[in-house]
């Protein structure tokens, strides 16, 4: 999907005033969450912060979970882009863990972030369940192209290993277990989940 084209919903597209305006709304509540983690992120100061009117933002977001769950898939997109896998080397098993281990790397960089965005797409509200379904396969799809063709059942690994890369964040997030600690678990589950 281009950038020009971006969905908000599946029933209309955003005009490029509008999703830039969707984009500063995202960036704003980036912002707030990397400083002050989720009780920061208020619908009031992410429309202060894009300098938009406050009801401008439930145009786009109907709570502050569908926003921070938009926020989660724009920091999927830009910590493992398409690209990431021309840099891959190596036996599935190798591309897979050093994937996993990159993006818990990226995320206890920024637990504060991290820790926000996980506590809103493992929240309940309905409203998010739009965006977290897409969030979730693009995390699947990139776990595949990390393993290839090389799996028998390869949707039932995509769902493990999302499992277990969210298990691992929130390792990281709310048990405050070390990095190298969740970086070696995701490792071992790499060679123990796909071929050598």
């Amino acid at each position: 999907m281009t950038q020009d084209s971006v969905q908000f919903t599946v029933t209309r597209s955003l005009t490029k005033d509008q999703q830039a305006r969707r984009t500063r709304l995202i960036d704003a509540a980036r912002e707030l969450a990397h400083e002050g983690g989720y009780p920061a992120v208020t619908m009031h100061d992410v429309a202060d912060r894009a300098d938009v009117a406050r009801a401008t933002v439930y145009r786009y977001f109907a709570s502050k979970d569908h926003l921070l769950t938009e926020v989660a898939a724009s920091w999927a997109r830009s910590v493992i882009p398409e690209s990431t896998f021309v840099l891959l080397e190596g036996t599935p098993t190798e591309r897979l863990g050093t994937l996993l281990e990159m993006i818990v790397e990226m995320a206890a960089a920024d637990l504060t972030l991290t820790s926000a965005i996980i506590q809103a797409v493992t929240s309940s509200d309905p409203s998010i369940e739009p965006s977290r379904n897409e969030l979730f396969l693009f995390i699947r799809s990139r776990l595949s192209d990390a393993v290839g063709d090389t799996l028998q059942a390869p949707e039932d690994v995509e769902i493990v290993l999302g499992h277990l890369l969210l298990s691992a964040l929130v390792s990281l997030t709310s048990l405050r277990r070390p990095t190298a600690e969740v970086t070696g678990m995701v490792r071992t589950a790499a060679r123990l989940i796909a071929p050598a």
